[in-house]
């Protein structure tokens, strides 16, 4: 099979990127020709170009013009597009229709129903846009902290949502969970249009874990207000337990005076993945409904169990007693609690591990996902097909 990869690079490297990678590799490996058509947001440097980025947000026919002429060489028998914004746009479905070939979009986040992506505001989960005028969002400042940036994105949901664009130009969409499926299911999305599919990686102990003693804490990520950074730092304050914090970001200054606390700023896969196997459980604190982060994929490999906030798809995801604990999101009191228990419970909580680790082995591997993709191309290639007939 030949399939057409279309991607918009943000200026941060970030999950939604590996995913990409990781899915390029697996269908190599698995012998199909790959091209990958990638947009950088380093194009935005100049204020012409932000203008103009804006201004195209809803549709371009750059956009159009360039994905068709790539499509014309490289004749795929699907198109599989991961993040469209800002650059390529909704208008990469418009090629595809002119191509003939049919579109499978994952969806990473809620941009097509929330101008911030993140279904939060003002550190509070928020589904206002999801049942009423994405514009609201032009009053809140919801994307980038920007009225006129909050218009133009405001603008591009509310276009296609009222030409159904999500209903009638794609014909398979890829969430990551249950809960993320029916989220946009309830903005209107055909629920038999979108397949389930969760993140994978590779499996970094291909033989058996490694023995040893794990001790201490982790957390890995952005240092952000959605990542419940402020709840890490007042939860932690009220322990004597080492947490090693391999992130940075904006609110990296809530964790400074915390004695027990250590700060490895940003720091490559191959340490990620030490840290992983010699910590005793990792903390994932986040405030929004997140998708399907690939730390918490990354923490099954490794036997690591986890703490997450009970909140979306991560109270999917992490069952709590079993491969990890869940806390109430944003109170710190809870999380301290949580983490208590794990650091006084060292067998219960290795043997949380031990089940995460199998629930990786089960859903996780790329061979279970490369089985998971195929099916949903198939289905992709067949809806196309009858919609023709």
């Amino acid at each position: 099979m030949r399939v057409f990869i279309a991607h918009n690079v943000y200026q941060q490297r970030g999950g939604e990127d590996a995913v990409v990678d990781g899915e390029c590799e697996l269908l190599t490996k698995n012998g199909h020709d790959t091209y990958i058509f990638l947009c950088n947001n380093d194009e935005l440097q100049t204020i012409r170009n932000r203008v103009e980025a804006g201004l195209n947000t809803v549709w371009s026919r750059k956009s159009v013009y360039k994905i068709g002429i790539d499509l014309n060489c490289f004749r795929p028998k699907l198109v599989h597009v991961h993040n469209f914004f800002p650059l390529i746009t909704p208008s990469v479905y418009d090629a595809c229709i002119e191509a003939g070939v049919p579109v499978v979009q994952t969806l990473h986040n809620y941009r097509i129903l929330c101008p911030g992506a993140l279904l939060m505001r003002d550190g509070h989960v928020c589904e206002r846009c999801i049942h009423s005028s994405p514009y609201h969002a032009v009053l809140y400042k919801c994307y980038r902290d920007s009225r006129l940036g909050s218009f133009a994105v405001a603008r591009m949901v509310d276009y296609h949502r009222r030409r159904s664009t999500w209903n009638h130009k794609v014909d398979r969409f890829i969430a990551l969970t249950e809960f993320a499926k029916s989220k946009f299911v309830e903005a209107g999305i055909e629920p038999e249009k979108i397949a389930v599919k969760p993140n994978f990686v590779t499996d970094p102990f291909p033989d058996a874990l490694p023995g040893g003693k794990r001790k201490g804490a982790l957390f890995v990520g952005r240092l952000s207000v959605e990542k419940g950074i402020v709840t890490l730092a007042w939860a932690w304050r009220r322990l004597d337990y080492p947490l090693t914090v391999a992130g940075d970001g904006p609110e990296s200054g809530w964790l400074d005076g915390v004695s027990s606390i250590s700060r490895l700023g940003q720091v490559g896969s191959r340490r990620i993945g030490t840290l992983m196997a010699t910590s005793a459980f990792l903390v994932m604190p986040s405030e929004w409904y997140e998708g399907f982060p690939m730390v918490l994929v990354e923490s099954f490999a490794h036997g690591l169990p986890v703490i997450v906030s009970r909140l979306g798809s991560m109270a999917e995801i992490v069952e709590d007693g079993v491969t990890g604990l869940h806390f109430e999101p944003g109170d710190a009191e809870d999380l301290a609690e949580k983490a208590q228990w794990m650091i006084d419970h060292p067998r219960q909580c290795r043997e949380m591990g031990e089940n995460a680790r199998q629930v990786y082995l089960e859903k996780y591997t790329p061979e279970k996902n490369y089985q998971m993709l195929m099916r949903i191309y198939k289905e992709a290639i067949d809806a196309r097909k009858s919609t023709r007939a």
